[in-house]
């Protein structure tokens, strides 16, 4: 279960403060999918950033599976983010040295060494059709391949929590819609908690959560301001 109580996130400006969240709070529990939409510079990127332990809120608490991760210190925290979150960005984000089954196995790099992780990665590229581009590298992959990757690679730790920042942003009509098939089967087949930010309202229409952030408010997509 993901747990948000009156979160708050505001940043130092020259002597003021910009409010980016104002008093968020929403629970999602596992198997549940959200999409979260809004206009550019609302803050959709920093909710998720608050959300998997990357940018401390100002006020407010989140908490999953009962855990706050800012109340842990810097190690722990390390292995909470590695284990329990998957990160999923419009820039794929590969390592462009590494073939897509190294890059897919860079989060159980922390782990010690089993085939257990090699066996889960080749299954998640099973799964999501590169196969047989396991040993390519980045390069010599399309926009949606890579993309796909990406999707391995934040789930081959099982995360509890999986969120997305604009992954089909960068992609043609066929790939996002590929991409956003893909991630959701996955989703479904793990149980875990799926948060997606999109300006895509087609793609945003697919959860079973339907939100939006404005002037530092969420609330439920189609409600007034």
């Amino acid at each position: 279960m993901l747990e948000v109580r009156n979160l708050s996130k505001e940043y130092p400006m020259a002597g003021e403060r910009l409010q980016v969240l104002s008093d968020i709070t929403v629970t999602l529990n596992s198997g549940d999918s959200a999409s979260i939409t809004g206009p550019s510079g609302s803050g959709k990127s920093t909710f998720l950033f608050v959300l998997g332990a990357l940018e401390p809120p100002t006020e407010g608490s989140v908490q999953l599976d009962g855990l706050n991760p800012y109340r842990m210190d810097e190690r722990s925290l390390a292995a909470f983010r590695n284990e329990k979150i998957g990160f999923v960005f419009q820039d794929h984000h590969l390592l462009p040295q590494c073939t897509v089954l190294e890059n897919v196995l860079v989060p159980t790099l922390a782990a010690p060494p089993n085939s257990a992780c090699q066996d889960r990665a080749l299954d998640l590229l099973d799964q999501v059709g590169l196969r047989p581009r396991i040993h390519h590298h980045p390069s010599e992959l399309s926009g949606g391949e890579k993309q796909r990757a990406a999707l391995a690679r934040a789930l081959v730790m099982n995360p509890h929590l999986v969120l997305c920042d604009e992954p089909t942003g960068n992609l043609d009509h066929d790939s996002a819609a590929m991409v956003t098939s893909l991630l959701l089967d996955l989703h479904r087949r793990q149980r875990n908690i799926l948060i997606v930010v999109t300006h895509n309202p087609e793609v945003a229409e697919k959860f079973d959560w339907k939100y939006r952030l404005s002037e530092g408010r969420l609330r439920p997509a189609g409600s007034a301001p």
